[in-house]
């Protein structure tokens, strides 16, 4: 996984900064809020607070406020939400777009947000404005579509355009009405959020750890979680409620006003906010601001801060909307909760891809009605930034009521010993490394590594990979409970010496182990690419993988190599950084991998098992020999890398992101952003059957 620093890693807004190095840090600011944009909105799993995450997004728009000029085509102020990925739910696409707000964070910034909206509409000074103003929950947005009162669609917001269908989801939640009460327009979308109120989320999470399954970070991930749900009668064991805000396409709109649509929304069944208030001015939305504030902490669920809209209808449509975002709205976000405690201890976590996380044990601690006694430390400059050690009393913050996170040393002047990170894996007791420019430290141990190696074997098996049949995630999970695993992959090639002891299982018979065992067998002669794929080093894709082997076309030689280089070998080195696509990443990731002794162990005993043949890609004369293509959308004929094997037999290279770069885009149904990004371009797009027809005709 890239690095996605901090934002106080930022320069501050006062900082001078020229026009080249705006361009670079917008170009790192695209990419790392799409990033933290998919962990949230696609995979329900923040990596950062809600607080870090708005700092990123203020940081880029000052940016392109300053430099207008240097607005990216993949600028985060254009995106909404995050394109849905591979989901097990169909997609819906939405008549009317699910936007965003813009936020503030200050007094100033609403002041600044009415004087706007007043400047916009050229109104007199005497003429007033009215707002309303109702706490923002803390959900998942979704939208509910009513034809003649009756609830026929669910939608997830998605990227704003294409969301999730998560109708028959939505059904088991009590909070809304399978049919509205009283008249109702033909059609009309309500929009609000679906969220967890606190106690059930303890509850959930309880019950959870008591089944051994994934506890929630926290209420909104949890109803995400939740809703998202392929089988729904998951979703109905989960308590989830609605909470409406707004709406979307409507054939009429019942009112004139903010408060008089929200509330007949009420009338007809739905929940809104209790909190729900017109305000006449700044002061009065101020006022309302700090009251919710105050109460915060005692409400049964979470809210992140305060919205407030221009209530007459006739000048939200006048005001219309910006990027993403309606000029009519604003969200003024809470201050992060903090308070004081003791750093107990600091403990060691490895994660699936090798990544040592400390986290800082505290003494018990109430911050915002929550009891703390876990916080983040994200990495090993973190903690030598902040100075903590075990005994130091800190200053800790909820920021967005995600993880919470150390802001301040209390006792940095004490004299005692600076923390001293590790330097070998906690678990396995390999060598813990960062590369070059990284602030992550992460384990060398790779399949030998039990914190690694349930997920690298899942890796190693996958349809991308070696692809064996029958090996799936739980059987990996029951043959290493049993210890038959505990070598790496190779021991995968050793189960049919186990035949009589996988029959006597629950629930295999001779049938489903003859096929497995099979299924192995196919896969002792493997393709070269897919076994050093399969291996998970870090930094070696698909694409980086073949790259390889078209160079060096036997494993033992990319070995050789690798280990030349670590040890300082420059022809070694300039060998490798010669291929196209591999930088020195690849290079100090390939040495790292080989100078482990656990790692050549399995290597060996893995090659003892399976014969690759010398790795050969033959390619023909074609019109998109030399050419950078993306695949995007479903593949409704072959899979993706069935495509991409087509585009590199052709000559071509398939990329997994659009760029000035890219000459071709094959665009199947469901395409997103790609597909919108590469009209905007200017690129080639054609469908499925005409990339099939191109295919044919090169033989």
């Amino acid at each position: 996984m890239a690095v996605h620093p901090r934002p106080q890693d930022h320069c501050r807004v006062s900082d001078t900064v020229s026009e080249a190095q705006a361009a670079n840090e917008l170009m790192r600011l695209a990419k790392q809020i799409a990033y933290h944009n998919k962990r949230y909105h696609a995979e329900d799993d923040p990596e950062i607070t809600d607080a870090e995450y708005d700092a990123l997004v203020r940081r880029n728009a000052e940016l392109e406020e300053q430099f207008p000029q240097l607005i990216r085509a993949d600028s985060p102020s254009k995106a909404v939400g995050h394109e849905i990925a591979a989901s097990p739910l169909s997609k819906v696409s939405h008549e009317v777009r699910m936007m965003s707000l813009d936020n503030a964070f200050s007094d100033e910034e609403v002041e600044e947000f009415v004087a706007r909206v007043r400047r916009f509409l050229s109104l007199p000074d005497d003429e007033p404005v009215a707002f309303t103003a109702e706490d923002k929950i803390d959900g998942l947005s979704c939208s509910l579509r009513y034809e003649q009162g009756e609830l026929v669609l669910a939608a997830t917001r998605g990227d704003g355009q294409v969301g999730e269908n998560v109708t028959a989801n939505v059904r088991h939640i009590a909070d809304i009405p399978p049919r509205l009460t009283g008249e109702a327009p033909d059609v009309f979308e309500v929009r609000g959020e679906v969220y967890m109120a606190k106690e059930d989320f303890t509850a959930l999470n309880a019950a959870q750890e008591e089944a051994g399954g994934k506890l929630f970070a926290n209420p909104r991930n949890a109803a995400a979680g939740s809703l998202r749900q392929k089988d729904d009668s998951v979703t109905a064991k989960r308590k989830l409620r609605f909470w409406a805000h707004g709406w979307g396409a409507a054939s009429d709109v019942p009112g004139d006003t903010q408060l008089a649509v929200m509330q007949q929304i009420r009338k007809w069944g739905l929940p809104i906010s209790p909190d729900l208030k017109l305000c006449s001015d700044v002061k009065e939305m101020l006022q309302h601001y700090r009251s919710i504030a105050e109460g915060r902490a005692a409400l049964g669920y979470e809210i992140d801060g305060v919205v407030y809209k221009v209530d007459r209808l006739d000048w939200q449509k006048r005001l219309g909307f910006v990027a993403k975002a309606p000029r009519w709205a604003m969200a003024h976000k809470f201050p992060a909760e903090q308070a004081e405690t003791t750093l107990e201890s600091i403990d060691i976590q490895v994660g699936r891809t090798g990544k040592l996380t400390p986290v800082g044990r505290l003494a018990p601690v109430l911050v915002g009605g929550v009891t703390v006694t876990n916080v983040t430390l994200h990495n090993r400059d973190e903690i030598e930034r902040l100075g903590v050690r075990p005994g130091d009393r800190v200053v800790i913050q909820r920021a967005g009521d995600v993880i919470p996170q150390v802001v301040e040393n209390l006792t940095r002047e004490k004299d005692r010993p600076a923390y001293d990170f590790p330097d070998h894996c906690p678990v396995c007791k390999s060598e813990a490394v960062s590369e070059e420019g990284e602030v992550d430290v992460r384990c060398t141990g790779g399949l030998i590594c039990k914190a690694q190696q349930f997920e690298r074997l899942k890796h190693f098996v996958s349809r991308g990979a070696l692809d064996i049949d029958g090996m799936g995630e739980k059987t990996i999970a029951e043959f290493m409970e049993k210890g038959w695993l505990d070598n790496g992959p190779a021991d995968i090639f050793r189960l049919k010496d186990r035949r009589g002891d996988i029959l006597a299982l629950d629930g295999w018979k001779e049938k489903s182990v003859d096929n497995m065992l099979g299924g192995i067998e196919d896969k002792r002669s493997p393709d070269a690419a897919r076994l050093l794929f399969g291996l998970g080093i870090r930094h070696v894709g698909t694409v980086t993988a073949r790259d390889l082997m078209k160079h060096f076309h036997e494993l033992p030689a990319l070995r050789d190599a690798a280990e030349k280089a670590r040890g300082g070998n420059e022809d070694a080195t300039a060998l490798l950084t010669s291929i196209d696509g591999i930088g020195n990443a690849v290079v100090e990731a390939l040495g790292d991998f080989f100078h482990e002794e656990h790692n050549r162990a399995v290597w060996e005993d893995l090659l003892g098992e399976v014969t690759p043949p010398r790795y050969e890609v033959e390619t023909l004369d074609s019109p998109v020999a030399g050419k950078t293509l993306v695949f995007t959308g479903k593949l409704e004929t072959m899979s993706r890398d069935e495509a991409k094997a087509q585009a590199e037999r052709l000559g071509a290279k398939a990329s997994g992101s659009v760029s000035a770069k890219t000459d071709l885009l094959v665009a199947g149904p469901g395409a997103g952003s790609k597909l919108k990004k590469a009209e905007e371009l200017g690129i080639e797009v054609m469908d499925e059957a005409a990339w099939a027809a191109l295919v044919a005709a090169a033989g």
